[in-house]
């Protein structure tokens, strides 16, 4: 089956890279809650890979265009900082090694004043590295790789098919620590529904303080059409938090974590609240806020359900 070029999913931290795909969808494409359960996983070809590489570089060093290549690589090619490439899809980590190395390496040659490749990454795919070979990927500038977490809590993991653990995920960050390059998770609030929010909120402060990533991201559950979550809500196995007990649950997380150095914040389009801060320096600051709004719970304080998005 010819590969089929996926739609653009990045961190909003990524907004000026180049979205270079070597996969698409996830090679975990199970969760419940997530739009990639939808999909199944791609690998593209490494000569098709190089290809749009090589055109990358004749556009940037002559504004030439390539034949054959789609109308998105010059579009987003227009709007690259010449700085950063986003190795898409859901997870390009899963990207057979050698030939990984191979596409960082080609990427490097054409680019020799690129500062930082990244991509996402499942806890299994970092799991099947060993530290070596991840050092060696940051070698060839894979600077950052961006890893859903979802919730610290085991029973939350397994209703959500993760398939990875509590425990498998914080192996995978030390991982990625030892060998130099910056981790950033994201988290959900509401994952665990009405039932199992208390729970939800504290395991997750806890597997944040185990992680210690570099950066830090919560975001709130928004239910996708047509997914197994979506369903369960339907026929009322799960029950969705309102929006101030989702700010109950980053209160939480915030105030029961403890981080080296971790820059934390709410800033996706899926919050109701937005905060952000550098901990631990600023978390009596970020739990004020919290405090107050939700003292005051005025929902006019709150990013409206229209402004909310994935």
């Amino acid at each position: 089956m010819s590969f089929v070029r996926p739609d653009i999913i990045r961190p909003p931290s990524e907004h000026a890279s180049y979205y270079l795909p070597l996969t698409s969808g996830c090679s975990n494409n199970s969760c419940t809650f997530c739009a990639f359960s939808f999909t199944h996983l791609g690998i593209r070809d490494l000569d098709d890979v190089k290809r749009e590489i090589d055109a990358m570089a004749l556009y940037a060093n002559s504004r030439m265009w390539t034949a054959g290549q789609p109308d998105i690589v010059y579009a987003i090619l227009r709007q690259w900082d010449r700085e950063r490439v986003f190795l898409q899809d859901g997870d390009a980590l899963v990207y057979p090694y050698p030939l990984l190395m191979e596409v960082l390496q080609y990427l490097n040659g054409k680019f020799p004043a690129l500062e930082r490749i990244a991509s996402y990454a499942t806890p299994q795919d970092i799991l099947r590295r060993s530290v070596q070979e991840l050092r060696a990927l940051r070698e060839q500038k894979l600077g950052i790789l961006y890893m859903g977490v979802e919730s610290g809590d085991d029973d939350v993991l397994k209703k959500i098919r993760k398939n990875a653990s509590h425990d498998q995920m914080v192996e995978a960050a030390k991982k990625v620590k030892a060998s130099g390059i910056l981790l950033s998770v994201t988290v959900i609030l509401g994952l665990g529904g009405v039932a199992g929010s208390g729970k939800h909120a504290l395991e997750t402060a806890r597997i944040l303080t185990e992680m210690d990533p570099d950066y830090a991201g919560a975001l709130t559950l928004t239910l996708i059409p047509e997914t197994e979550l979506y369903k369960e809500w339907e026929s009322g196995a799960f029950e969705m938090i309102t929006p101030f007990d989702s700010l109950r649950e980053l209160k939480t997380m915030v105030e029961h974590s403890t981080f080296s150095n971790c820059f934390f914040s709410s800033m996706h389009a899926s919050n109701y609240f937005s905060i952000r801060g550098s901990m631990p320096k600023d978390k009596g600051k970020v739990l004020r806020q919290l405090q107050a709004l939700l003292s005051r719970k005025d929902p006019n304080m709150l990013r409206p359900e229209f402004m909310r998005g994935l």
